[in-house]
């Protein structure tokens, strides 16, 4: 009796076993998406992402969680990261032949799915599983199929897409730079007014990748070219002088540099600095709302342009939620939830959803949300839209940027 106890513990151990292997390194892109939806009911999802953006986490926890909840039965913790971190997290785990993971969702996009994709730290191809972005999302759209210059060979999911803007007080500056040589004018003429984030932080390359546009010949000298450093020399040198004339005239003299945008923000809430900026055209409204920036605050753009680019969600190599997830990224690209994040209420930005794919309803929907005073209107925003270069120049502006700048 004894051995059939044994035996039938050991029988039920091995299923158990297979099972849980089943469900981690099963390749989910093949079952129907009822079985997937299935087998997701129930279980948890671990979304690791950058959490500097208040408006940004409220979104995540008051609407997009509870929705997961109601719809799916799936239980969404986000888990506050810094992209870099995440991928370094990964990548240890990767090196410890670790397939059972702590992180099932990732939010990704341009130099870290780059190091992300060429380390092998991604699921793989899932997209074409995804219903939602075949009914909803132009599918063969080149915003979807490059990051920053990379293939994201359905390894990625579209989650938003944003354009680079400068906020001011209107009550502080009646007319702001139209150029980034007005700029550079204006900072001379306002000392200790103006300062942007260091370059390890997001926002602060983007801004030094703008001045790099700028002193170009042309912009697509820049993002239509692959980096070659001996043929962007005489412009780079142009940016770093650019930058250094103005150091003197930045908030403390250019000793020191807002480490975050968080921290950028929080001297422009304060009035130390009369300007902020962002990857996020309508980010400021939730912020005025919340009592952080003035009511009077604005936002512009410049010649030569302003940047864009669209953001995606990932599915880590050895996730331990693989259906979780994918029933997690599908409800996230819905026409509700892309609605819910385009109104200034929590998040506000942009979205890469095809208007004609969507119902007249839900068209009219999202054509009657009022962005706010402080949102640039969609002609200006698509005229001056300019798209990113490729990823390699984000490290190459970080590194000379320490260089030719702060220790200069």
């Amino acid at each position: 009796m004894k051995r059939k106890i044994s035996y039938l513990l050991l029988v039920f151990l091995l299923l158990s076993a297979c099972s849980q292997a089943s469900t981690s390194e099963r390749d989910w892109t093949k079952p129907s998406w009822d079985e997937i939806t299935s087998e997701a009911e129930g279980t948890e999802v671990r979304l690791y992402m950058w959490g500097g953006d208040e408006g940004i986490n409220q979104y995540i926890d008051e609407w997009v969680t509870p929705r997961m909840k109601e719809n799916h039965g799936l239980t969404l913790e986000r888990v506050p990261m810094d992209t870099p971190e995440i991928l370094q997290k990964l990548q240890t785990e990767k090196q410890a032949g670790k397939q059972e993971g702590t992180i099932d969702l990732i939010w990704i996009n341009g130099e870290n799915f780059k190091n992300a994709k060429e380390n092998g730290l991604l699921m793989g191809s899932f997209t074409h599983t995804l219903p939602n972005f075949t009914d909803y999302y132009d599918t063969n759209s080149p915003a979807f199929q490059t990051d920053f210059g990379t293939a994201v060979d359905g390894m990625e999911a579209p989650w938003g897409k944003v354009q680079f803007v400068f906020h001011y007080d209107s009550d502080k500056i009646e007319d702001p730079p139209a150029s980034f040589e007005e700029l550079h004018a204006w900072i001379h003429n306002n000392p200790g007014k103006f300062t942007y984030p260091r370059a390890e932080d997001f926002t602060g390359n983007a801004f030094l990748r703008h001045i790099l546009y700028a002193q170009a010949g042309e912009p697509e000298d820049i993002y239509g070219q692959p980096l070659e450093e001996e043929r962007i020399a005489e412009t780079a040198q142009h940016t770093w002088t650019y930058l250094n004339d103005i150091t003197g005239d930045l908030w403390r003299s250019g000793e020191h540099y807002p480490n975050s945008l968080t921290e950028l923000d929080r001297l422009y809430s304060q009035g130390e600095v009369w300007m902020t900026m962002g990857y996020n055209e309508s980010r400021a409204e939730s912020l005025i709302e919340e009592g952080v920036f003035p009511e009077s605050t604005r936002s512009f753009v410049m010649e030569p342009g302003s940047i864009g680019n669209t953001h995606f969600l990932s599915i880590p190599f050895n996730s331990q939620n693989r259906p979780g997830a994918l029933t997690a990224i599908n409800e996230m690209l819905s026409p509700e939830a892309q609605l819910a994040k385009f109104k200034p209420k929590y998040w506000g930005e942009n979205t890469p959803i095809s208007f004609e794919k969507l119902s007249e309803e839900m068209r009219k929907q999202f054509k009657t949300v009022e962005r706010g005073k402080s949102v640039l209107p969609p002609e200006k925003l698509e005229k001056s839209f300019l798209p990113e270069s490729e990823a390699a120049y984000v490290e190459l502006m970080r590194e000379q940027w320490f260089n030719e700048v702060v220790q200069k």
